[in-house]
């Protein structure tokens, strides 16, 4: 299932301030943002709170996230998929819907299972489907209200 606007690639890192000061050395950055983020998300083996450093960084109109699992054992989709060293290792891409209720009813019918959802009502949710045995890769769906997309630095 492909649906909406593709605007960000994924990553996953030990070491996200060494993945940072590669995007500062070789791309045009138009915009990067840096934080530390506690999550509350469902996953398949349960609900419960991680925490991500997280790097946004813009190149033009597409979005890199630079991810490093933290702490908290439902963030084993990122953490499984971390790479023996500090490297980056391509994880999903991400799509922005304008509305989720629909997305979420199309999501229900597609041979894709949900592995994480989460998000804070009526400003962003997020849901990633494993359509590895189709792209090869994990994809994620967001919304969000335009004010958090501004925010976050899309255009």
């Amino acid at each position: 299932m492909s649906t909406g606007r593709h605007y960000q690639n994924a990553y996953v890192t030990r070491d996200v301030d060494k993945a940072v000061a590669g995007f500062r050395q070789y791309a045009d950055l138009r915009a990067l943002m840096e934080f530390e983020v506690p999550v509350q998300i469902w996953t398949p083996q349960g609900e419960g709170r991680g925490v991500q450093k997280l790097a946004f960084a813009w190149v033009g109109d597409l979005n890199y996230e630079l991810i490093e699992p933290k702490e908290g054992d439902v963030l084993a989709l990122y953490r499984d998929a971390l790479p023996a060293d500090d490297s980056l290792t391509f994880h999903h891409v991400c799509h922005v819907v304008d509305d989720f209720d629909a997305l979420m009813a199309r999501v229900e019918t597609q041979p894709f299972p949900i592995v994480l959802k989460g998000g804070t009502p009526c400003m962003l949710e997020f849901v990633y489907v494993d359509t590895r045995s189709w792209l090869g890769h994990y994809t994620e769906y967001v919304w969000m209200v335009p004010e958090r997309w501004a925010a976050m630095g899309g255009r």
